[in-house]
């Protein structure tokens, strides 16, 4: 893994450093650079929970498919070419994206597996019919959808789908509190210790404020992993597992890298051959990176009764 360079990681609307997207790649929204289109006219996404309505949808007339996936271009822009095609339909057949990386479940269903995308699949009366898989160009893909309207014909499927309309607009995000905004500011301009003053403030008015606690330690990450020379620190770690420091600092640096479940264990071991002093440091640094993560997070929690364990 390399160390992370380009941009600090973006802020959530809460006013707190969102650090969940380094665990895990999101799909850009629809409408989003790097996403696809906004859904609308003939284009609906659908998920595991809106798919029984889109088989009951094929009822009536033809719906076309697209198992696509984000880290796919080829995918991406097959979905664009069938997109296109399904408003010069006008309601003929609908085009129904699914994101087989974020709906397994639904993809299982088809028998796609993770690497076949895209695979495009046409529901008539609540029975697929496998179309194409891999990328095409709309010249190419036309002439399969009128095969498919032709079948759905034979088979009486002569209604239209309604216009989905446009997307809605997204809810303007809450207004921060102003010590929130001032660190998400400082933050923006990448001057962490002037964070670290504002999220402090906001303690020391209102020792409660969960979300400023959170923002306190994600900063802190950024700061402790800012200069870090990932290698040298690596090194340092495995050539003396008991070394606190560079214990803590790998931890660190897994956990900015996504690899949570690794900086909890880490430290966890690290509490099982430390005492005193140094034990507490590991203690205190393992409660500041579930902060960083959340308390929520179902890695915290088995990491609270690991370290719970490690301690009595």
């Amino acid at each position: 893994m390399s160390q992370p360079t380009g941009p600090r990681p973006r802020l959530d609307a809460r006013g707190a450093v969102d650090l969940s997207t380094l665990a895990r790649n999101a799909t850009p929204p629809p409408g989003s650079p790097g996403g696809l289109s906004a859904p609308g006219g003939f284009v609906v996404d659908v998920d595991e929970e809106g798919f029984p309505a889109l088989v009951q949808r094929s009822t009536q007339y033809p719906v076309v498919v697209a198992l696509w996936a984000p880290w796919s271009e080829v995918s991406r822009q097959t979905v664009a070419e069938l997109g296109a095609l399904a408003d010069e339909g006008a309601g003929t057949w609908l085009l129904a994206r699914i994101d087989a990386d974020a709906n397994p479940q639904v993809a299982a269903a088809f028998q796609v597996a993770p690497q076949q995308v895209p695979t495009v699949v046409a529901v008539l009366a609540g029975q697929p019919v496998p179309l194409f898989q891999g990328g095409a160009s709309a010249d190419q893909i036309r002439p399969v959808i009128e095969q498919v309207l032709a079948a759905a014909a034979a088979n009486g499927l002569t209604g239209r789908a309604e216009p989905a309309g446009d997307a809605p607009e997204p809810e303007p995000e809450p207004e921060l509190p102003p010590l929130h905004q001032a660190a998400y500011d400082a933050i923006e301009r990448d001057d962490l210790p002037a964070a670290v003053e504002a999220y402090e403030q906001a303690l020391r008015e209102n020792p409660r404020d969960a979300l400023a606690r959170a923002g306190l330690a994600q900063v802190g990450l950024l700061e402790r992993t800012h200069d870090v020379d990932l290698a040298a620190v690596r090194s340092a770690a495995a050539a003396d597992p008991r070394d606190v420091d560079a214990q803590l600092a790998v931890a660190d640096v897994d956990l900015l890298g996504g690899m949570v479940e690794d900086a909890f264990a880490r430290l966890v071991d690290l509490l099982r051959v430390t005492a005193g002093d140094a034990k507490e440091r590991v203690r205190i640094r393992l409660v500041d990176l579930f902060e960083v993560v959340g308390p929520e997070d179902p890695r915290v929690v088995s990491a609270r009764r690991a370290m719970a364990s490690a301690l009595y």
